[in-house]
């Protein structure tokens, strides 16, 4: 049984004390300690921590605690979850005391506290009016935000599960982060990947636990991307490998076997036909994103060239037209970004039409080599 602290240089640690040498140091008649968390950042671990019994709690601290030094400011810790779960010493009588099978614990939980494993929102705080085009998303997404601003009203005429699908690049997944962001509520984003477990039943527990904890902050969103990586039709059954639990789970929380009050679930894919019908059926509504058109695309590059960083001197239109065909993410990526790197490495000060040119055949180049992959 492991009953060290985590020994740091600061003042984070309580240090072991030997049993005989317990009479040294006098003894913690009382000490006091606050849950604060986990030290990492998870996207489905729960940080929230609850105790059922009080007594109990007291009694497996002394197990782990017992012998350990305390003072006031620094951290305990429950080596028996993985990783360590801390607490932080708000009082000991006396300070600078030892823990013995005597000395009384008792635990303070700050339920008003952020909780470690919710996802942040994105920090460049993107807006609805930061969404170039997708017009007929944006207006079909207006349900949604009146939904999240009053989930009572609707009642069971409340939208649950929703798909965006859409070819890469196209602003599915910052049309999510927009919408938490002008709603301010909290954005569970994860790759539907993730959801898969290393051993049976991970991949349900994990699911379980992510609509409990968007649950417990509702009204919420949850994101799942790329969720045909789980949810494969079954047609592609030698691709899809065995993940019917992880469908199974999914449906049972979109089913709303518990009611979702002011919980949404979006769901992302790139190919829509490959979904499995299942999980398809689940969503009540499908929203389309699109490649832009010539006007959204000269709009995206001027946008982008707001904070371009070195001069340019090239024509506006023609590379709306040589960018025909690629999604937003595309055109600052392939076209601009790799244009001005180009330039960079060419030690220009301006980046030029030669710049771009080079940037639009690399793409070409990138793109005829995937598709022949498949060839």
């Amino acid at each position: 049984m492991k009953t060290n602290t985590k020994n740091l240089e600061t003042k984070n640690s309580s240090k072991k004390k030997s049993i005989n040498k317990l009479d040294e140091e006098p003894i913690a008649e009382k000490i006091v300690v606050e849950a604060i968390g986990y030290p990492f950042d998870f996207n489905i671990m729960e940080s929230d921590l609850e105790i059922a019994d009080e007594k109990l709690f007291e009694e497996y601290a002394k197990e782990q605690w017992l012998g350990l030094l305390v003072k006031e400011g620094n951290y305990l810790f429950d080596q028996k979850i993985i990783p360590d779960y801390g607490f932080k010493v708000i009082s000991a009588m006396p300070n600078n005391s030892i823990i013995t099978d005597k000395t009384n614990i008792e635990i303070i939980i700050n339920d008003n506290k952020k909780p470690i494993s919710k996802i942040e929102l994105d920090t460049n705080n993107i807006r609805l009016s930061d969404i170039v085009g997708q017009e007929n998303a944006k207006n079909k997404s207006k349900v949604l935000i009146k939904y999240l601003e009053d989930p009572e009203k609707f009642g069971k005429w409340a939208p649950h599960n929703i798909l965006f699908y859409g070819l890469p690049g196209t602003g599915k997944t910052m049309l999510a982060k927009a919408l938490s962001n002008e709603l301010e509520v909290p954005l569970y984003l994860i790759k539907a990947t993730t959801l898969i477990g290393d051993h049976v039943g991970d991949g349900a527990s994990k699911i379980h636990d992510l609509f409990e904890k968007a649950l417990k902050t509702s009204p919420s969103i949850i994101f799942i991307d790329e969720i045909d990586a789980v949810a494969l039709h079954r047609s592609f059954q030698s691709l899809r490998g065995d993940v019917i639990e992880i469908v199974n789970s999914l449906l049972t929380e979109m089913d709303g076997l518990n009611e979702n009050h002011g919980l949404i679930t979006i769901g992302a894919t790139n190919n829509i036909n490959s979904l499995d019908y299942a999980i398809r059926s689940r969503f009540e509504q499908e929203i389309e994103f699109k490649l832009p058109n010539n006007k959204e695309r000269k709009l995206i590059i001027e946008k982008n060239l707001e904070t371009y960083p070195l001069n340019y001197e090239f024509n506006i239109d023609k590379i709306v037209k040589l960018s025909k065909n690629m999604s937003g993410r595309d055109i600052k990526e392939k076209l601009l970004k790799t244009a001005l790197h180009h330039g960079i490495s060419k030690n220009k000060e301006i980046i030029d039409m030669k710049d771009i040119n080079f940037a639009f055949e690399s793409s070409k180049k990138k793109f005829n080599d995937v598709k022949g992959m498949h060839e």
